[in-house]
């Protein structure tokens, strides 16, 4: 049985006025994990002491007087690529299996600052390469609603033990749909915020022009609250946005009265399951009944989007995991007697199957005589989809369409089939090439074995925008 949570701002003043305390809570969220974690695989590390010692504390401070932030006492899980002081961070990779940071990335310091407790790192496709967490090197995470099923990928182990109460709320980081396709096969609400929003300081580079952290939770109001405090400048991060961070939960309930909300036709066109078309349309009536109205729009380099996405990727991809060589830190091959063998055997054993297809790939495509056939071309699709973006917002506030094609698939399903598994992300790859925000809220009809991810994306930096419509289509829906 799923286990629930208050929201953050309930279990927040709960522990603040000592109705509840932070040490009970984190001794609930150890209970859970002692019991689902085993078959489900959600996290890779849980640091269980720490985590205790540190919920001591705040209560003790607490019990003095002192106010520990707005995060106090709550329990947080971080997907495994970043990084967080003195405890293992392995991407999923073999790697970096005994990989120890010493220094916690710009959101982990943001969220401990802020009284958040760090309860253990999630699994995940290794080097977030994936969309169904089955690359891990300690294996795949399974669905918290059906065992069967992938969890989405590849912040698939945030997704999972939010989805199944290990922990009220997670980090995931997305690239190409890593927040928002696993939320939406777990039944979570999932956000990727516009690039430079948050800090990638301490994030394991994938693709550093895509990547973005963001919060996967239960509830709409709760990624607002957790945005308020990971959001904002960072010297540390050369594409982090000097923008004001708007108080996210103050417009959450202004409703949509009078908005426009694009549907753009290319997202239910063919190959769009009919029961994830049928919920997308459900929720959009919901919102033209809270008083929306309805715009068609059109984004016509979709069908570019899945290609563009895997040249410009990999070849981030490919540059980024060059330090992955055996020589500074992390796994390093043995019984090799030359430097060029250490590379090789090393890179060989280190990394998984799909991790070196996207080498491979982001190398070729860079590569002399290839390069503006292939990368130079993808860039300049990329500004195409940008600008798609660009004139749909000109006719609308917001855009609302399906998070994934199809309702989650059983593990190994598509294993062996890439291209497949890459389609699954055809909904979501465009947001990351034109930086914009988008989230994955819940939406199910009574009776629903699981509900349907419905994707809302808006304007940069408009992530207010984007939460208060999510908000109107929770409060409608029926997860």
């Amino acid at each position: 049985m799923k286990h629930t949570y208050p929201s953050l701002a309930t279990l927040g003043r709960e522990i603040k006025t000592q109705t509840n305390s932070s040490a009970a809570l984190v001794e609930e969220c150890l209970k859970q994990v002692l019991e689902k974690n085993g078959p489900m695989n959600g996290f890779i590390t849980v640091c269980s002491d720490e985590a205790l010692a540190r919920a001591e504390e705040i209560d003790a401070a607490i019990a003095q007087g002192k106010d520990p932030g707005s995060l106090a006492g709550i329990p947080i899980a971080i997907k495994d690529n970043i990084s967080t002081k003195g405890i293992l961070t392995t991407c999923g990779s073999k790697i970096l299996e005994n990989y120890v940071p010493i220094f916690d990335a710009t959101v982990v310091q943001k969220l401990t600052a802020a009284g958040a407790i760090v309860l253990g790192k999630t699994n995940m496709d290794e080097f977030a390469m994936g969309s169904s967490t089955e690359n891990s090197f300690f294996g795949p995470t399974r669905n918290p609603l059906d065992p069967e099923k992938i969890p989405g990928g590849s912040s698939g182990g945030s997704a999972a033990v939010v989805g199944a109460g290990m922990a009220p709320v997670a980090l995931g980081s997305d690239t190409g749909g890593s927040i928002r396709q696993p939320a939406a096969c777990c039944g979570v609400v999932g956000i990727k915020p516009t690039y430079g929003r948050v800090s990638r300081y301490g994030l394991v580079a994938y693709g550093s022009s895509l990547d973005q952290i963001g919060p996967i939770t239960t509830s709409v109001e709760d990624a607002a609250l957790l945005l308020n405090v990971i959001c904002g400048f960072d010297e540390m991060d050369a594409t982090s946005s000097p923008e004001p961070v708007p108080d996210f939960t103050a417009t959450l309930n202004k409703g949509v009265e009078g908005l426009r909300i694009g549907l753009p036709r290319e997202y239910f066109a063919q190959g769009l399951d009919e029961t994830v078309r049928a919920r997308v349309m459900e929720a959009v009536d919901n919102l033209k009944a809270a008083g929306a109205q309805v715009v068609d729009i059109s984004l016509p380099h979709t069908e570019y989007a899945v290609a563009t996405y895997y040249i410009i990727a990999t070849a981030e991809a490919s540059s980024n995991l060059a330090r992955y060589d055996g020589v500074k830190f992390g796994f390093r091959a043995k019984d090799v007697s030359t430097l060029k063998e250490m590379y090789r055997e090393t890179r060989s054993q280190g990394f998984g199957a799909e991790v070196k297809r996207r080498i491979m790939l982001g190398t070729y495509v860079l590569s002399a005589g290839y390069y503006d056939a292939y990368y130079k071309k993808a860039q300049q699709v990329r500004t195409l989809i940008t600008e798609d973006f660009t004139k749909a917002f000109s006719q609308c506030d917001c855009i609302v369409g399906p998070a994934m094609p199809t309702m989650p698939f059983n593990i190994g399903e598509k294993a062996n089939d890439p291209l497949a598994m890459y389609l699954s992300d055809i909904y979501t790859i465009s947001l990351n090439l034109a930086g914009l925000p988008g989230i994955s809220v819940p939406f199910a009809r009574e009776g629903d074995s699981m509900p349907v991810g419905v994707q809302v994306f808006g304007r940069a930096f408009d992530e207010a925008t984007v939460l208060a419509v999510a908000q109107a289509m929770e409060s409608s829906a029926n997860p």
